[in-house]
């Protein structure tokens, strides 16, 4: 089931919201209804902790993870990074990723068995010696090792910030609306679930940041449309009561498309 909701005033669910299989994080001091709506949808599923990451509130763009582990920017500080760590499952593994490109949401997609990254994501440059304990040409192996998943490097419909303009789980997944069928046979293929070429929130094809998605609940942004939650019901498998529905278990991929 997908539910419209925002986060204050704004309907960027997906900016303010990091959700997977086994954790959802969100920002704090947001109003009550958002979090109630969250906490009521994913009671006895998955725990919803509310954090920030370097200061800021957008923790759905700062943060990547899945259910094997969660990866935070060199920005975070430790009183942070300590309780993402203390509230988080302890099969989730926690770390910190020290890259220059520190967005890790618009930089980083995944679910729990494929990893998509911004082409240049290894390429960068540290900061300072000093304060980066690993160099940016480990990053990949980082990705690999705490997320358990295999990386590759993508452009979404010639973006490379493949996080923001597409977004997919074990069972499917919403890219940019420009992204050709050309395009969507080879990454379905590759990531070995159904995607679909779409919008969120009235048009907007910054689809990560108005959508957080997992394998059995979606919250969109309250200006999604009603065609709009239907596709995402539909890619994601959200109607599905069936456990281990198409993508989890790795089957022959399938390309949509909605016109």
């Amino acid at each position: 089931m997908a539910s419209r909701i925002k986060f204050e005033n704004s309907c960027e669910v997906g900016v303010f919201a990091r959700l997977t299989n086994a954790y959802c994080i969100v920002p704090p001091n947001g109003s009550s209804n958002f979090y109630s709506v969250l906490e009521a949808e994913l009671a006895g599923a998955v725990p919803v902790v509310r954090a920030s990451i370097g200061g800021t509130r957008i923790v759905g763009r700062m943060c990547v993870g899945n259910k094997r582990g969660l990866l935070l920017p060199h920005t975070i500080t430790d009183q942070e990074f300590q309780h993402l760590k203390n509230s988080l499952p302890d099969e989730v593994e926690v770390r910190r990723v020290e890259e220059r490109l520190s967005a890790l949401g618009n930089c980083i997609a995944c679910n729990d068995h494929v990893a998509l990254t911004h082409p240049d994501l290894d390429k960068a440059r540290p900061l300072h010696s000093l304060t980066l304990k690993h160099s940016s040409t480990e990053t990949e192996e980082v990705i690999s090792d705490v997320l358990g998943v295999e990386v590759f490097r993508q452009t979404i419909a010639g973006n490379i910030l493949v996080g923001s303009y597409c977004t997919f789980t074990n069972k499917g997944g919403l890219v940019h609306p420009q992204t050709s069928v050309e395009d969507l046979d080879e990454l379905s293929t590759l990531l070995q679930v159904p995607l679909v070429a779409g919008t969120i929130n009235r048009g907007s094809d910054v689809v990560s940041a108005g959508v957080a998605v997992n394998d059995w609940t979606a919250f969109c942004g309250s200006d999604t449309t009603a065609t709009e939650v239907s596709v995402v019901e539909s890619v994601f498998r959200l109607r599905d009561p069936r456990p281990g529905a198409l993508g989890s278990d790795r089957r022959s991929s399938m390309v949509l498309d909605y016109f």
